[in-house]
């Protein structure tokens, strides 16, 4: 059995598919280590694996309150920034971590200190990609955003060069701290990170079926598909005596989140807010962060931090989210309708993926109205083929091993002997 460290970025939208994969690969005896924020620890360790901090509460806090972390067009930006700036203190925690018995690395494309520690110490490392949009390709040419739908309908050779463009840029802002860190680790830095180090040449994992995101030629022959990860631990959280007594009386809500992460979005609520008032709508409002909630919820909208998504979504009318990979991964699995209202990086993406799918819609921030949300919302649930194929999909993924997908994709990794 083969010792794994697990090395994600971000907020528990990026955490939770390392969890699932770290159950899984524990549960058939590797040692698994996950390399994350103190705020995750308590998850981490009541799935039985070792944690290892990197950073601290307040640092991960920060971010997360940046008044930019969310625009459009500033937050993708500001978190390859991050991500650059961490190089040098990731590889060192590698560092240390490693020892003698090559660890396999699994990272998210931005953790640059995982492939730092791959070329400077031959760690086999496995890129782990959470969502179609990381990969900039021409046939199935990601949303990037409200104001770039235009390049989706460009020729291909167009695409190849606004890509080329959009890759220096994004570069750009990661070079510096990845240039540093390669310099203090006597390894020669990477031209643009963001094209030669965005996926490791031992292999990719990409967390998605084929039908929300086919493979392209750009992905390269070293990545498969293992569909979604769909961690949820409802197994372990049941769902609250008050949350279970909204439920039971009344018909199914809706539920609005904005996202585990968003610290932002006043504005949401108080959208959904006005609109469920206005229908005579049953709502849950989900957000660990309760201050920003419209001060007078009246008994027919229900607050809660948190509830795991496997349990309560299949008792949810519809949901209207952001657009996080995770969430709607959830959504299909329940097979209710989605609203998407995305906020910034892979979440336009993502919406337009399930308006693809027929499984539902996305309103655009400028757009997201009490008269348009209602308008929609009244749409989405009174459409019975849109539900008949949202109850598609959930069967589609249930059928679908993804849990089969993944070991077979990491078995070359998992079976090396070292000795």
């Amino acid at each position: 059995m083969r010792r794994v460290l697990l090395l994600p970025i971000g907020s528990s939208g990026d955490v939770n598919p390392f969890l699932w994969i770290g159950r899984i690969l524990h549960a058939r005896g590797h040692a698994v280590t996950v390399v994350a924020n103190p705020v995750f620890a308590d998850s981490i360790r009541t799935l039985g694996l070792r944690f290892v901090a990197f950073g601290d509460e307040a640092e991960f806090h920060e971010l997360l309150a940046h008044p930019d972390v969310w625009h459009p067009t500033k937050g993708p930006p500001l978190v390859l920034r991050y991500a650059g700036d961490v190089t040098g203190r990731y590889f060192e925690l590698i560092a240390r971590e490693a020892g003698d018995d090559r660890p396999l690395m699994l990272a998210p494309a931005p953790a640059f200190g995982a492939r730092l520690a791959r070329e400077k110490f031959g760690l086999p490392l496995v890129s782990v990609h959470l969502q179609p949009c990381m990969f900039l390709t021409v046939g199935d040419t990601p949303l990037l955003g409200q104001r770039l739908g235009w390049i989706r309908r460009l020729p291909a050779w167009a695409k190849r060069v606004v890509f080329a463009i959009i890759r220096a840029r994004i570069g750009s802002e990661i070079a510096p701290g990845v240039r540093r860190a390669s310099r203090a680790a006597s390894v020669p830095p990477p031209g643009n990170p963001f094209r030669d180090w965005w996926q490791s040449p031992d292999g990719g994992v990409c967390l998605w079926p084929e039908w929300f995101g086919p493979a392209q030629p750009e992905w390269g022959p070293q990545v498969r598909s293992a569909g979604f990860p769909l961690y949820d631990p409802a197994d372990q959280t049941a769902l609250a005596p008050d949350l279970e007594a909204f439920l039971a009386a009344g018909p199914p809500p809706i539920l609005f989140t904005p996202g585990s992460a968003m610290a932002q979005g006043g504005g949401f609520f108080e959208t959904a807010r006005a609109a469920c008032v206005a229908a005579g709508r049953r709502a849950i409002f989900a957000t660990k962060f309760p201050e920003q909630l419209p001060p007078d919820l009246p008994p027919e909208i229900f607050h809660v931090s948190y509830a795991p998504f496997g349990t309560l979504l299949p008792r949810c009318a519809a949901i209207v989210h952001h657009g996080g990979v995770g969430t709607t991964s959830q959504a299909l699995a329940a097979g209710i309708p989605q609203l998407i209202r995305p906020f910034s990086h892979d979440q336009p993406d993502n919406a337009a993926r399930v308006r693809r799918l027929g499984a539902g819609e996305w309103i655009w921030p400028a757009k997201f109205t009490e008269k348009n949300l209602r308008r929609v919302l009244d749409a989405l649930l009174g459409d019975k083929e849109l539900q008949a194929r949202c109850t598609a999909w959930a069967a589609r993924l249930r059928a679908e091993p993804s849990e089969a997908r993944l070991l077979e994709a990491l078995a070359p990794h998992l079976d090396v002997d070292d000795d």
